[in-house]
């Protein structure tokens, strides 16, 4: 990972708000990284970056809406390397209809070794961490064993 982070923002309906509130609250150290949202969060947090930065300076991917694909299209983004940090804020209590999108996207952070924050505690302190502005080199798991297994 390098100084500059690539950082996922993904969030349920009924965490968008949360989403909002942490990016506000954090806009000062997120200036300096590039975000990929999906789609509806994305619009959200390109709409509170705004007030803070109106001249378009950050740098904001957005995807697909999560269940129309852009779950799927995160995970695509972090098994090419591609994502240092996913904020994936779930709602735990409500059953979502892309609920196996949501699965493998948790499981591909655990496979690539990518920091994934489930909650705006962990995210806080995954932000706020005195590694996260620095380059860092994550410890990189073989699979080969695993990919020349017999079948």
């Amino acid at each position: 990972m390098k100084e500059t982070k690539v950082i996922g923002l993904v969030a349920h309906d009924a965490r968008k708000k949360d989403m909002v509130e942490w990016v506000e609250k954090h806009h000062e150290i997120l200036k300096d990284h590039k975000l990929i949202c999906t789609g509806t969060t994305g619009r959200l947090v390109e709409e509170i970056l705004q007030k803070y930065y109106p001249n378009n300076s950050m740098e904001i991917t957005k995807l697909n809406s999560g269940p129309l694909g852009g779950d799927q299209q995160m995970g695509a983004l972090i098994s090419e390397n591609k994502i240092d940090v996913v904020i994936f804020l779930i709602d735990p209590m409500t059953t979502q209809p892309h609920d196996v999108d949501v699965k493998a996207l948790e499981r591909l952070c655990v496979v690539y070794n990518i920091v994934l924050a489930c909650t705006r505690s962990t995210a806080d302190f995954v932000i706020t961490s005195s590694l996260f502005d620095k380059t860092y080199e994550p410890k990189i798991i073989d699979y080969k064993e695993y990919l020349n297994r017999k079948v």
